[in-house]
């Protein structure tokens, strides 16, 4: 069952952020969310994370999944080295071999094989942020939600992590809701990819990408003209 997000209603003081507001997602995709600032991108991802509650509407088909978060802000556990904050979400309950293999797996694939017993405080703000992708994909999570991850990095950098991570979801397909202000972003990661107003929220508009994300090139003449129609949409 695709998750969807019907009729939800959402008040803070005078100002009605979500009004009757419906949107479908699509189970095993990237789904990218741009938006104006303060027209609840963030919040509609605390509401499907069960952080912050509606007034009323319906979240169907999230309820029962589990849920992985990966904020702007890393979070890692500073006592805990690479492979400790990785293993860490794993449980006790798993034996250590396993928890070893799993964080083995996801260590060499975000290229951090030299980096494994090192802390958080030794890394550069890069790889704090590969750690907790990393994370997030160790979970047992059948949703990821992503909330400007890539957000104060240089371009070389985000482009990097944009890979990497695309590598990680080719190889476990979760349903992804990635929240983002920048459009290239949005291009180079999302198969869908929703442009929301100002509040009160509505869906102006909603472009799905059907070409590989190892294949996309910003250069491309048809990403150039999706990126204005975006950006046209965006300065509604």
């Amino acid at each position: 069952m695709n998750p969807e997000i019907k009729n939800l209603y959402k008040k803070f003081g005078d100002v009605s952020l979500f009004n009757d507001f419906s949107i479908p997602f699509t189970e095993g995709t990237i789904t990218c969310i741009l938006g104006p600032s303060g027209c609840g991108k963030t919040t509609l991802l605390n509401i499907i994370g069960d952080i912050i509650a509606p007034d009323s509407g319906e979240l169907a088909g999230f309820r029962n999944k589990s849920v992985s978060y990966i904020f702007q802000d890393p979070r890692l556990l500073p006592w805990k080295t690479v492979r400790g904050n990785i293993e860490f979400v794993l449980g006790n309950d798993m034996p250590a071999e396993e928890r070893g293999k799993i964080s083995g797996q996801l260590i060499k694939l975000m290229e951090l094989e030299n980096f494994a017993d090192y802390y958080p405080s030794r890394l550069s703000g890069g790889m704090r942020q590969r750690v907790s992708i990393a994370r997030a994909f160790a979970f047992p999570s059948e949703i990821i939600l992503m909330d400007e991850p890539l957000k104060g990095l240089d371009v070389k950098l985000k482009l990097n992590l944009i890979r990497i991570f695309s590598r990680m979801w080719q190889a476990d397909k979760r349903t992804v809701i990635f929240v983002t202000h920048d459009v290239d972003e949005a291009l180079l990661l999302g198969n869908e990819i929703i442009v929301l107003s100002h509040p009160p929220v509505k869906v102006l508009t909603k472009k799905n990408i059907d070409l590989p994300l190892e294949k996309r090139s910003l250069d491309s003449d048809s990403f150039k003209e999706l990126e204005r129609n975006l950006m046209n949409a965006l300065g509604n």
